[in-house]
């Protein structure tokens, strides 16, 4: 996804379990010289959903949404005193969604703002589960919150997991999967991807394979796929995304009131997003030509 899609108010984790062991940000700092454990408030990136063009009109459309913390986590004790500053930002834009990504669920509870209530319309909750023993100590967590919308990231794969319990629920809007990266090579096996996916399809709940991983075993035999671009293909053509249920987030404006339809931002895609992966996903192309040079 393009960057324009990611909002990062801080940088830098600490790893807390098994799908850390490879962390695309530890790798990524390291190649800078720098250590992915280091936390900081970004200086510049603090404010983005709130910055505007030359017509000040804001840059983040109404509808659009934004990943957060992609190079952190929301929820990070050392983030702490920062994190008010960044759900009043997220209030202020209540015409954007806020995709929130964690493996810290037990600390949201506490880490939600005064006038949270049953939860804000435009947030989108997701909980990482990399292994069954994950989902099954983050999953009961993030049913009890209280949020609007929720959904589960099974990312890095490490090996199978049945959620179906879960998804009766009613409460999961959206399952994401995929392989391991960067420097990591734990395989992830195309039968977990498919028992997923049936899961989620039996309960009309949207399934996004996203990429292979760089270790990818089908009918018994492991692929060795480093080229970032071919592992995203290779999903693509494997058909396991799944369409479900769409989601809705009924999104206000700055006076509190709904939105029409016709006035929320309304995603564009290039000929070559058929061809990715991501595009189940994604906030839509802004042909900032990132997905040309993967490698």
């Amino acid at each position: 996804m393009a960057m324009h899609s990611n909002w990062n108010p801080w940088h830098g984790c600490i790893k807390c379990s098994e799908g850390c062991q490879y962390c695309y940000v530890y790798y990524l700092d390291r190649m800078r010289g720098k250590s992915g454990a280091d936390v900081y408030k970004t200086k510049t990136g603090f404010k983005y959903p709130l910055s505007r063009d030359r017509s000040r009109n804001y840059k983040i459309q109404s509808g659009e949404m934004i990943s957060v913390c992609m190079t952190s986590d929301f929820f990070l004790e050392e983030a702490d005193e920062w994190r008010k500053d960044a759900w009043d930002i997220i209030h202020t834009r209540s015409d954007v969604i806020f995709l929130l990504l964690t493996k810290r669920p037990e600390r949201i509870e506490k880490c939600l703002p005064k006038n949270w209530g049953e939860g804000w319309e435009n947030v989108f909750l997701n909980v990482t589960c990399e292994n069954q023993n994950r989902a099954d100590e983050r999953v009961p967590i993030l049913l009890e919150l209280p949020f609007k919308h929720k959904g589960l990231h099974c990312a890095p794969l490490l090996g199978p997991i049945s959620i179906g319990d879960y998804l009766d629920s009613g409460q999961i809007e959206q399952v994401a999967c995929g392989g391991e990266n960067y420097g990591g090579s734990r395989p992830c096996d195309f039968e977990w991807v498919k028992s997923l996916r049936e899961e989620c399809k039996s309960r009309n709940i949207t399934f996004c394979f996203m990429e292979t991983g760089s270790s990818f075993i089908k009918d018994g035999k492991t692929y060795r796929i480093r080229n970032k671009q071919l592992q995203n293909t290779q999903a693509v053509q494997s058909n396991m995304t799944f369409q479900g249920k769409p989601m809705h987030f009924e999104l206000k404006d700055e006076f509190g009131n709904p939105i029409p339809k016709e006035k929320l931002y309304v995603p564009h895609y290039a000929r070559k997003c058929d061809e990715c992966s991501f595009r189940i996903l994604c906030n839509g192309c802004f042909n900032c030509g990132a997905c040309e040079g993967w490698s």
